[in-house]
């Protein structure tokens, strides 16, 4: 069963890690889709080739989340091409190890906010307008993290923003479900992505974390899709504003 048939779906970050994958599970799942990227030309283009070879329609719009006008181009792009959006997959983040003392969010060097928060309130907002304007309802799924519930020595500066796209999900829900709109959350825990690739390169950290994780494993990009797929189709019609961890049971795993 296609969840997605004849659906239109918006990936931000999509030709990468988690974005990559919610993008190509969309397709498998009956959907057109169009990606958001910021740099890489190659990657952007095997993913939409991916998104084709299995018949459906694919687009590649390039631009930087932060960038309010960025959001308000991927939609109008989308909206061109195929007519319409129905889904919006907010997944675009970074997050540079560093410590606190010396981060430099606080003269505005460090992008972090600006890509992970800023950019998914732009893009939330404007798939939000278009499907307003549609009138018959749509879905938003954002890529938060377990960050959001817990902290991290380095990470002082990526946690917040994370917390602030689930905070964003809820109250997008209750403004948005007049409409028709569905606002929803993923929260995964440690994913085997570009964003983490160096600091899980040390094998005694990477070994720490599988056993930190009930399911003894680290996730891998593709066990996202089925869960943003799953709060994108209509067989979560009565879901909003909740949050699903993706995390391999590593948030509950006290001992």
């Amino acid at each position: 069963m296609k969840l997605l048939e004849g659906k239109v779906v918006l990936v931000t970050g999509g030709s990468t890690g988690i974005g990559r994958a919610a993008a190509i599970g969309a397709a498998q799942h009956g959907a057109d889709v169009a990606i958001n990227y910021v740099s890489s030309d190659d990657k952007a283009q095997s993913c939409i080739a991916e998104i084709e070879a299995l018949g459906q329609k694919g687009l590649a719009v390039k631009g930087d989340v932060a960038l309010p006008e960025t959001a308000t181009d991927f939609v109008a792009r989308a909206v061109e091409k195929f007519g319409r959006v129905d889904v919006m997959v907010s997944n675009a983040g970074i997050c540079p190890f560093q410590r606190l003392s010396r981060h430099a969010g606080r003269d505005g060097r460090n992008g972090t906010f600006r890509v992970n928060l800023h950019g998914a309130y732009f893009m939330v907002q404007a798939a939000a307008n278009q499907m307003v304007k549609q009138g018959d309802g749509g879905a938003i799924v954002a890529v938060s993290s377990i960050s959001a519930l817990v902290g991290g020595e380095f990470q002082t500066h990526y946690t917040p923003t994370k917390a602030g796209v689930h905070s964003l999900m809820q109250s997008a829900a209750i403004a948005l479900g007049k409409h028709g709109i569905r606002g929803n959350s993923v929260l995964p825990g440690t994913i085997l992505t570009e964003i983490n690739k160096d600091d899980l390169a040390d094998e005694e950290k990477r070994k720490y974390m599988e056993s930190r994780t009930p399911l003894g494993r680290l996730g891998q990009p593709e066990d996202l899709a089925g869960p943003i797929v799953f709060l994108a189709s209509d067989m979560a019609a009565y879901v909003t504003g909740a949050a699903l961890l993706v995390d391999g049971g590593m948030y509950v795993n006290l001992q």
